[in-house]
């Protein structure tokens, strides 16, 4: 199938691949150039250009303000013909601002598809992560066969904006526990514990978890090259405390996690792994 992708970071540049894998054709474009040259893909010079070549465009980016951009820019994909096409958008975006890329893609004659995942770099490489998807009925049973080669899992929550919603809260629980696991391995550590005994005495103890079993060995190596950074956690997290700020709840664990994440980035670590939260404890 003729695909298209916009967005090669980290998480864009592992799904881009696996569609690859999968046997698709994909046309690609993303702002810098470099992010292509180890994908089997045809490299477009706009996004305009990529929505002219595939029915179904993918769009895996920072947060809403660059999905808005990609759309509207001068080229962007609002600018081709996007007619009976399907906008499928992996960026955990802003609950709020995700309701008008639905709307502008709408009248434009396509099937905006909000579908932030749960899972990184790895999963994503296997076809492994969950999707949650908001939007049309019709738009996501045509997409779901490729969805499915992205997503062991697909939830379809047809309500626009309420997939970013869940992305959030899942967000909150999966900061919440990498956050912990950190604090405990440093504190672990600072009473005399070894790490590996640590981590497994965790692993079948109280810290048993996906978020443990993805990010072990970058614990144990300090390797904290990004698969999520700690600038997206804290991005997620932000958008977290507008949706309680708006439904008037309080949100105790989830504002302390936002303020530890916001320490990161002001110790510089924002690009870093988000599991670079346990260097701050170790500091101590």
């Amino acid at each position: 199938m003729q695909l298209g992708f916009i967005g090669l970071g980290h998480l864009g540049k592992a799904i881009a691949g696996r569609l690859v894998d999968c046997g698709h054709e994909l046309t690609v474009w993303n702002r810098s150039t470099g992010k292509a040259e180890e994908l089997k893909a045809t490299v477009a010079a706009t996004p305009a250009e990529v929505a002219a070549r595939a029915d179904i465009i993918f769009v895996c980016l920072f947060d809403s303000a660059a999905v808005h951009t990609v759309l509207t820019q001068e080229a962007g994909l609002l600018a081709a013909n996007l007619s009976g096409k399907i906008v499928i958008d992996h960026t955990t975006n802003h609950y709020r601002d995700v309701l008008m890329h639905h709307d502008l893609c709408a009248q434009a004659g396509a099937i905006y598809l909000e579908a932030p995942v749960l899972g990184s770099v790895v999963p994503a490489s296997q076809g492994a992560l969950t999707v949650l998807v908001s939007g049309r009925e019709e738009g996501f049973n045509r997409a779901k066969p490729v969805l499915e080669q992205v997503g062991k899992h697909l939830f379809h929550l047809p309500e626009a904006g309420l997939a970013s919603k869940m992305k959030l809260i899942n967000n909150l629980a999966l900061g919440s526990f990498m956050a912990t696991l950190a604090e405990a391995l440093a504190f672990a550590e600072g009473v005399g514990i070894d790490k590996t005994t640590v981590l497994d005495i965790l692993g079948v103890g109280g810290g048993q978890s996906l978020v443990l079993n993805a990010k072990r060995a970058k614990l144990l190596a300090e390797d904290f090259s990004p698969h999520f950074s700690n600038a997206l956690i804290y991005k997620d997290l932000h958008c977290l405390q507008d949706l309680a700020y708006e439904n008037k709840r309080p949100l105790f664990t989830g504002a302390v996690v936002k303020e530890l994440f916001g320490r990161t980035m002001a110790e510089g670590m924002g690009d870093l792994d988000f599991a670079a939260v346990y260097a701050l404890f170790k500091q101590r």
